[in-house]
C-alpha cells in the first residue's frame, strides 16, 4: 500500500477540521483528508518504566513480543489477518511511551484495530519467542557497539543525565548484562504493571467518517483500563563536571565527536522557538555556519551539525554538536568547531541567515504534513506535548514572527560554549583511558 498523500490537509485551517473527543478508554483525534479509501493512525500510552532500575529494557522486550502471538491466536494467524487486509501495524517502545502505528483500507479498520487491541491486552509471551527476542536485542546492542556515532552519542548522555532520566543511555556492556539477567516472568510482570490505557491517545487521518471511527475505536478497546504505575523518572539534568569521555575503538579510521551541555528549558518554554531557529542557523542543515566553515572552508569533515535533543514538555533535554573527524585532524577539528560555536554565540546570526532559515523551517514543516502517516504523527505528538490543536497551525506563524534580537538573545542565554562536555568514540586505546 503506497503512502497516502494528504497535501490538502496542510492548509492553514488544519486545526478546525480535527475532531477531538473521548473514545473508549482514551482520547481520539480524527482528521478527514482528500485520499481515497485509506486511513493512517498513530497512538501511544504512558508506560512509566522505572528507568533507574533499567526498566526500559524490560519495556523494549515486552513490546517486541506483543505481535508474536496472543492467548487467542498465534503469530501466524495474526499476520494472516494483516496480510489479507494489506494492512500495516507496528508497535514500538519510545522512552516513557509505548507507540502504535498503522495503515489500512478504511473498511478494514475494525479488523486491524481488533488485532491491535488483542496484542496489547492478551499477549501469549511464549518462552521460545522470548529467547529469540532477547538474543536479537543482545545482537543489536553488539552491532551498536561497533558504531562510533552511537557510542559517542550515548557517552555524552551519560555525562549529562542520571540513570533515571529518559535521555540517559546506558553503556552497552551494562545493557547486555541486564538483558541476560531478564526472565520471561520479568516480562509478564512488566506487562501486568505497565501496559494499559494510561493517557491513551490515538490520531486517525484519511478517508474517514468521524463518528464511524469513534465507534470502531470504542469497540476495539472497550474495557481496557489504565495501569497503576506512577512516574519515577528524573526530569532535570545532572551533569558531571565539564570534561571529556572517551570510548576507545581500535581499528577505526574516524572519530565521532559529540560536544554539548544540558538545556534547562522544555518544549513549551517561551524561548524554545527562538533557540530552535538559532541552532538551525548554527548547525541545522548543509547551509549552516558549522557546515560552511568546518567542512566547506577548512575541509576537516564531511559531516557536522548541531541540534536540540530530548527536549520535551515532561523533562529537560540537551544541545549537542556532532562531527566526524579523522585521527589526524581530531584536535584541529574540535578546535575549529568550538571556535565557530563561540563566535556564533558572541556575534549572533544575521538578518539574511534568519530569513533563509525561516523559509527552510516552515517549508519543511509543510512537507512534513504531506501524507496521512505524517499528519497522524504530528497530531499525536502535539497531543502528547499537551498543546492545543491550533498549535499545528500556529507553529509556522510563530517561526515567521521571530525577530533577530529574540533569536540572538536566546542563543546567548542558552548556548554556553565554556560548559560543553566532550564525548569521543573511535580514538585508539593508547590515546586516552576509557570512560
Amino acid at each position: 500500500m503506497p503512502p497516502a498523500s494528504a497535501s490538502t490537509a496542510a492548509s492553514p485551517d488544519l486545526a478546525p477540521r480535527i475532531e477531538d473527543r473521548s473514545a473508549g478508554p482514551g482520547r481520539l483525534l480524527t482528521l478527514e483528508t482528500a485520499v481515497d479509501d485509506i486511513v493512517s493512525w498513530r497512538g501511544s500510552f504512558l508506560a512509566y518504566p522505572d528507568l533507574a532500575a533499567e526498566d526500559e529494557l524490560r519495556q523494549e522486550l515486552t513490546v517486541s513480543l506483543l505481535d508474536k502471538g496472543t492467548e487467542h491466536r498465534d503469530r501466524f494467524a495474526l499476520a494472516r489477518v494483516l496480510e489479507d487486509c494489506g494492512a500495516k501495524l507496528d508497535l514500538s517502545s519510545d522512552g516513557l511511551y509505548v507507540d502504535v502505528s498503522g495503515r489500512a483500507l478504511v473498511e478494514d479498520l475494525p479488523r486491524v484495530l481488533d488485532v491491535l487491541a488483542e496484542m496489547l491486552r492478551a499477549p501469549a509471551f511464549e518462552e521460545s519467542e522470548f529467547e529469540k527476542a532477547r538474543a536479537q536485542a543482545i545482537a543489536e546492542t553488539r552491532r551498536r557497539m561497533e558504531k562510533t556515532g552511537a557510542q559517542a552519542s550515548a557517552a555524552l548522555t551519560r555525562r549529562l543525565f542520571g540513570a533515571g532520566h529518559p535521555n540517559h543511555s546506558a553503556a552497552p556492556e551494562a545493557v547486555i548484562e541486564r538483558l541476560r539477567s531478564l526472565t520471561l516472568e520479568d516480562i509478564r510482570a512488566y506487562h501486568a504493571e505497565h501496559i494499559g490505557a494510561t493517557d491513551w491517545t490515538m490520531a486517525v487521518v484519511g478517508d474517514l467518517d468521524h463518528g464511524a471511527v469513534e465507534q470502531v475505536v470504542a469497540d476495539a478497546f472497550e474495557g481496557w483500563g489504565p495501569h497503576e504505575a506512577e512516574p519515577t523518572h528524573e526530569t532535570e539534568a545532572a551533569p558531571e563536571d565539564v570534561g571529556r569521555s572517551v570510548v576507545p575503538m581500535p581499528d577505526k579510521s574516524n572519530v565521532d565527536v559529540r560536544l554539548g551541555h544540558p538545556v534547562p528549558i522544555r518544549r513549551d518554554h517561551p524561548d524554545y522557538h527562538a533557540l530552535y531557529v538559532g541552532n538551525y542557523i548554527l548547525g541545522g542543515n548543509f547551509a549552516a555556519r558549522l557546515m560552511d566553515t568546518v567542512r566547506d572552508e577548512k575541509g576537516l569533515t564531511y559531516h557536522i551539525g548541531s541540534g536540540l535533543s530530548g527536549v520535551t514538555t515532561r523533562y529537560a533535554g540537551y544541545w549537542q554538536t556532532s562531527v566526524t573527524l579523522s585521527q589526524d585532524t581530531l584536535d584541529e577539528g574540535i578546535a575549529a568547531t568550538t571556535d565557530v560555536i563561540r563566535r556564533f554565540v558572541e556575534e549572533g546570526a544575521t538578518e539574511a541567515e534568519l530569513d533563509d532559515k525561516k523559509t527552510t523551517i516552515t517549508g519543511s514543516y509543510a512537507v512534513g504534513l504531506a501524507t496521512t502517516r505524517r499528519l497522524a504523527q504530528s497530531i499525536l505528538t502535539n497531543a502528547e506535548r499537551g498543546f492545543e490543536t491550533d498549535y499545528l497551525d500556529r507553529f509556522p506563524e510563530a517561526i515567521r514572527a521571530l525577530t533577530l534580537e529574540e533569536v540572538n538573545e536566546a542563543v546567548r542565554t542558552h548556548l554556553r560554549p565554556d560548559e560543553m562536555h566532550e564525548a569521543l568514540a573511535g580514538v585508539p586505546e593508547p590515546a586516552a583511558a576509557a570512560e
